[in-house]
């Protein structure tokens, strides 16, 4: 059975550094190949990073990853969340960057704040 691309969010990284066991079996399960992140979730990491020497791991480990750069497109569907989900919902800017990325690139999305996607219409909650 072929694996799909899923795309995880910035608290699924931070808890595979912590060595949350559930999330690493988790991961290993996707599949290294299988793993994208947002540009924004590698900025978020990057920018929680103790000290440069956390920051050249974290560096590394994107560099194995399928990073997925914002574009127009995302840039587009951010805006239409944003529109729709802003007031209502309490959706935030790097969420709803992320939720555009999985949506535009047709791919689920891994996280462990599902209440702060659930309600996004077309967007597919890993697990």
């Amino acid at each position: 059975m072929e694996k799909t691309v899923v795309l995880c969010d910035t608290n699924i990284l931070i808890e595979f550094y912590k060595n949350n066991q559930k999330i690493v079996a988790a991961l290993r399960d996707i599949g290294a190949e299988n793993i994208a992140i947002s540009a924004v979730t590698a900025g978020e990491l990057l920018f929680g990073a103790l000290n440069k020497k956390e920051v050249q791991t974290i560096k590394r480990d994107i560099e194995h990853l399928i990073l997925m750069h914002i574009n127009d497109l995302i840039s587009e569907k951010y805006i239409e969340l944003m529109l729709q989900y802003s007031k209502s919902h309490g959706l935030a800017i790097p969420d709803a960057l992320i939720a555009a990325t999985a949506l535009v690139n047709n791919v689920s999305l891994y996280t462990l704040n599902r209440k702060d996607f659930i309600f996004i219409a077309g967007l597919t909650l890993y697990n």
